[in-house]
C-alpha cells in the first residue's frame, strides 16, 4: 500500500486458515493483493477482507465519475463478485459489502468492524449454511403462440385497418402477459416464500440493467435459502410458471447473499 492507496473493503467473515490460504490468492478490483484485517479485538475471529486501490480511482470524486461508466462499473463488479465469491466457496457464512466499499486505510476498517461486531457476528450465525436465489419475473408476450387467431385481421381488410387492427391485437397480448406475470408474480411469491426463510423485493430492472432476457421484468426478488435446498427451490418454482403462457421466469444463483448481509446503520 502507498501514500497514494485507499482501503476496499469486500466482505466481512470469521478468520480461518481456509480464508487466510484463499486470499493469498485473490486479486481485487484494482488487481491489487487481497488480505484479512482483523478487528483490534481478535477473540471472536471477525476479518474483513480488503485491498488498496489507488485513491485516484476510488476516493469519492473520481468513484462519483466512474460510477457513471457501465463498462468501468461492470469491471469493478465483476471483480468484486469474483473475491466475495471466492470466501463464499468456502462454505463458511460471508457478509458481502456494498460495491465500492473504501477506507482512508485500515485503521478506519478496524475501528469500524469494532464497532459494528454486534451487528456482524448474529448475521454470520444467521446466515451460516444459507445462500442467496434471485427469481426474476418477465412479461414475455412474444413468447406466446404466434399462429393465427379469430383476433387477427382478415387477409381482405384495407391496409390501414388492418393496421389498426393488429396494433389493438398486439396491445391486448403485451396487456394479457402483463395481467398473466403479476399472477404469476403472487404465485411464486407464495411459493419461494414457503421455501426461503427470508425474502426481498428488488425494484424491477429497466434499460440495461434488465440483461439479454426477453420482455419486461415486472418482479425481481431474492430469497436467503438453506444452501440443501436448492434444487428443490429453483425446481419447484419453475413448475409454477409453467402454467403462465407469455411470461418468463429465471432463477438465478446460488450466491453469496448480498441480500441478507448488511444490518441496519446505527443511528446517528
Amino acid at each position: 500500500m502507498t501514500d497514494t492507496d485507499i482501503v476496499y473493503a469486500y466482505a466481512v467473515l470469521r478468520r480461518t486458515p481456509e480464508a487466510e490460504q484463499t486470499v493469498a490468492d485473490l486479486r481485487g478490483v484494482a488487481g491489487e493483493p487481497i488480505r484479512l484485517v482483523e478487528c483490534a479485538d481478535r477473540a471472536p475471529q471477525l476479518a474483513a477482507a480488503v485491498g488498496p486501490v489507488p485513491a485516484a480511482d476510488f476516493d469519492e470524486a473520481p468513484l462519483k465519475a466512474h460510477l457513471e461508466d457501465l463498462s468501468w462499473l461492470e469491471a469493478t463488479a465483476r471483480a468484486h463478485h469474483g473475491v466475495v465469491a471466492a470466501l463464499a466457496g468456502l462454505g463458511d457464512a460471508v457478509l458481502p459489502l456494498r460495491l465500492a466499499t473504501v477506507y482512508r486505510d485500515e485503521d478506519r476498517v478496524r475501528q469500524t468492524f469494532d464497532a459494528r461486531r454486534d451487528d456482524f457476528l448474529p448475521l454470520l450465525d444467521r446466515l451460516t449454511g444459507h445462500v442467496e436465489l434471485g427469481v426474476k419475473i418477465y412479461a414475455a408476450p412474444e413468447t406466446q403462440d404466434a399462429t393465427p387467431s379469430d383476433t387477427d385481421p382478415a387477409p381482405d381488410l384495407h391496409p390501414g385497418r388492418a393496421y389498426l387492427a393488429g396494433r389493438r391485437r398486439r396491445r391486448r397480448t403485451a396487456e394479457d402477459a402483463w395481467h398473466a406475470a403479476t399472477r404469476a408474480a403472487a404465485r411464486l411469491t407464495d411459493t419461494a416464500a414457503a421455501l426461503a426463510v427470508d425474502h426481498v423485493a428488488h425494484r424491477p430492472q429497466r434499460g440495461d440493467l434488465a440483461g439479454p432476457a426477453s420482455g419486461t421484468n415486472v418482479s425481481n426478488d431474492t430469497y436467503l435459502v438453506p444452501a440443501d435446498r436448492v434444487d428443490d427451490f429453483r425446481t419447484r418454482v419453475l413448475a409454477v410458471a409453467e402454467g403462465f403462457p407469455g411470461v418468463h421466469v429465471e432463477v438465478t444463483g446460488p450466491w453469496a447473499p448480498y441480500s441478507f448481509a448488511l444490518p441496519p446503520e446505527p443511528a446517528r
